[in-house]
């Protein structure tokens, strides 16, 4: 038996025409970057990850039922045995470490289980970038959505030092029921506000967060997108966009210095050291000139602006030392007697540094009790995770960095030094959501040149 088909074909009745090539359309990785600011004013935010991971997964599947090979990043094992350890050390959430606040597994499985959301939307996000073909999402497109986004970083944080009360219900906010929205996690999550009030020089001080939640979160941003403004300028022949690019640079050490970010300062000097000294062993000396003359204009700006008292203020006082120090020691200790698979996630101390005595309530949530691994991406692997999940997480982003290390193009420049400054980020910040949102878009990058066999630059 057959059948007429449009275009006159024959074919027989049991017979199945192959599937077509499935494209992949750039919108789920497009609009998280280019409408961030909307989201994070809807009160979505950093929820826009597992949201565009949903239909991410479909549009993957569907391309690899339809005979298209779906493509794993350099290094995906690594990846994968950190996201099998993070499973695994889930087994010890109901253990309670010395010092810490005794709780019931159940009462910790939120925070576990935002995380590991998180974890598989973004590798989803990684997959689905680096699987986009130039067709689909061209680099310098995407390098363009990320330059946008450290513009709306500089925005965000001169809003914040301008505005710094500056705070609204969001829509998604006011759907909440009112004992859920005021919990102080979903406020960090569906509560928009320019920045967090802190007093780390004697007097309370805006510090900017928006549009990224935090003052940390922020600063960690910054570093990783303050390169791919250059990148996207000096990728067009054009004056206007180099100007207003180094336009925004200038401007943009107002907020980078107001914040009173030292980790954020160690970023960019991290930052500009790496791409110096890429550029150097590439036989470009005009860029050890362009840094001295760089660093000539910074030194003069601190000087003669307030700027410069505010970083003496801050170095003055570092309130936070003691802090930190407190919680790496409760770290490492804990790493010790769980060195394997770790606890599973964070743990409240009990006290502070000073007392036992002081802790949370039901008028202030977050008083007293400090997280352990909650100040620095790498403490957060070695208590939750344990080796296992620290070696494979450096690992990944090591061996990419090895992997990539002839990329000598612009963009193989740029991602590499976002990698790099993310392992001095991880002494300080954690990367969950955002930070590591941008260090998989900077390897989806670097993966796509080596596909594309652009890594010599010109």
């Amino acid at each position: 038996m057959t059948l007429v088909v449009p275009g006159g074909a024959l074919r027989g009745a049991h017979s199945a025409e192959p599937p077509r090539p499935t494209a992949l359309p750039a919108w789920p990785v497009a609009a998280i970057l280019a409408l961030y600011p909307l989201w994070w004013a809807l009160g979505l935010g950093v929820l826009i990850f597992p949201i565009m991971a949903a239909p991410m997964a479909v549009l993957l599947v569907r391309r690899r039922t339809a005979g298209r090979e779906l493509r794993l990043p350099p290094g995906a094992g690594w990846w994968a045995l950190f996201l099998i350890a993070v499973l695994i050390s889930i087994a010890a959430l109901g253990a309670d470490p010395a010092g810490t606040v005794a709780e019931h597994a159940g009462d910790r499985l939120l925070a576990v289980v935002y995380r590991l959301v998180m974890y598989a939307s973004l590798t989803l996000l990684l997959l689905y970038t680096g699987n986009l073909t130039e067709s689909e999402l061209s680099r310098r497109r995407l390098v363009r959505l990320l330059g946008w986004l450290f513009v709306v970083t500089v925005a965000g944080g001169l809003l914040g030092i301008l505005a710094g009360k500056f705070e609204f219900t969001s829509p998604v906010e006011w759907l909440l029921p009112e004992g859920v929205r005021g919990k102080g996690f979903v406020q960090s999550l569906v509560h928009p506000y320019a920045a967090q009030i802190m007093d780390i020089v004697g007097t309370e001080k805006p510090r900017p967060a928006a549009p990224w939640g935090y003052t940390n979160t922020w600063g960690n941003n910054f570093c990783l997108l303050a390169g791919w403004v250059v990148v996207a300028a000096w990728a067009t022949r054009r004056t206007g966009p180099k100007l207003r690019a180094l336009l925004c640079l200038v401007v943009a050490i107002v907020p980078a210095v107001v914040s009173l970010n030292r980790g954020l300062w160690i970023g960019i000097g991290v930052v500009v050291l790496y791409v110096a000294g890429r550029y150097v062993l590439m036989g470009r000396l005009w860029v050890l000139a362009a840094l001295g003359l760089a660093g000539a204009g910074l030194a003069v700006a601190l000087t003669v602006t307030p700027l410069g008292d505010v970083v003496n203020a801050r170095l003055d006082n570092g309130k936070s030392n003691g802090v930190r120090t407190f919680l790496i020691e409760r770290a490492v200790d804990g790493f010790t007697e769980s060195p394997i698979i770790g606890y599973g996630s964070t743990r409240n101390t009990i006290g502070g540094r000073n007392s036992i005595t002081v802790g949370e309530s039901s008028a202030c949530e977050r008083c007293g009790n400090f997280t352990v691994g909650g100040n620095g991406q790498l403490w957060q692997l070695m208590y939750a995770h344990g080796t296992v999940g620290t070696i494979a997480y450096l690992a990944f982003f090591g061996y990419g960095l090895w992997r990539f290390r002839r990329d000598r193009t612009p963009i193989g420049i740029a991602a590499g030094a976002a990698i790099v400054s993310s392992f001095s980020a991880m002494l300080w910040y954690n990367a969950i959501p955002t930070p590591l949102a941008f260090m998989f878009l900077a390897y989806a990058l670097l993966w796509r040149n080596e596909l594309e066999g652009d890594v010599h630059g010109s």
